[in-house]
């Protein structure tokens, strides 16, 4: 875990490690093509190793990091590792809705996330290719309520014509920001406590943000 740059310099900088798991083929290179770079590759081909692209998104002003990470092609030998998912803190678990067998395998993804990472992981369930509308499998309805059941997000999405792809990673990268946002201010609050010194005199411990910051930022940065 670490933060980005020096403190002083880039005090405001997170870093948020995301991963896209879900079967081979449901588009999830894809998906991190259109939101990063906009771009579409209709002839892509499985790939076997790691890939990650950063996307630099404003926040009520602050520089936020997003880093994400694409299994590219090692689904398809149940070999993805535990070091893909350390450090993360939000994930797209991604199934194509005109490929019933991809939603089916929704619970081992998550199994295999929760093994591997915080069970604290902000995540969204994400059926793609929703632009393939004559050949859907999954309805909207049965991706809702599976998303329910397991208190994640839920949106479709199609790479093909953008839709809803920013959304869906904003999402999360909201989500987390949002969550650390609370962990500083009961970090802030924790702080405003009475330390008896050995003269019997108190102290108060007022912390001017800086610090449980860092610390809260340490949690949800990925490593290098």
């Amino acid at each position: 875990m670490m933060s980005l740059g020096g403190e002083d310099e880039q005090s405001e900088d997170y870093l948020f490690k995301i991963v896209l798991i879900g079967d081979s083929a449901v588009g999830k290179s894809n998906l991190l093509a259109r939101f990063a770079r906009n771009e579409f590759y209709p002839n892509s081909k499985s790939t076997i190793g790691v890939e990650f692209q950063t996307q630099t998104i404003d926040i009520e002003g602050k520089e936020i990091k997003a880093q994400i990470w694409d299994t590219a092609g090692q689904e398809r030998f149940r070999a993805v590792t535990s070091a893909y998912y350390r450090g993360a803190v939000g994930a797209l678990v991604v199934y194509d809705i005109s490929r019933r067998q991809t939603f089916d395998s929704i619970g081992r993804w998550l199994n295999e996330l929760h093994s591997h990472s915080d069970m604290n992981v902000v995540t969204i369930l994400v059926g793609n290719k929703c632009d393939l509308k004559d050949a859907r499998e999954v309805s909207i309805e049965e991706g809702r309520v599976l998303a329910e059941a397991q208190g994640l997000f839920f949106m479709e999405t199609s790479a093909l014509d953008s839709s809803n792809v920013s959304a869906a990673f904003l999402t999360v990268v909201k989500e987390i920001y949002n969550i650390l946002s609370r962990k500083v201010f009961l970090s802030q609050e924790q702080q405003r406590v009475d330390t008896r010194l050995g003269d019997g005199k108190t102290l108060i411990l007022q912390g001017d943000g800086s610090e449980p910051e860092t610390r809260i930022r340490r949690w949800c940065c990925s490593s290098s």
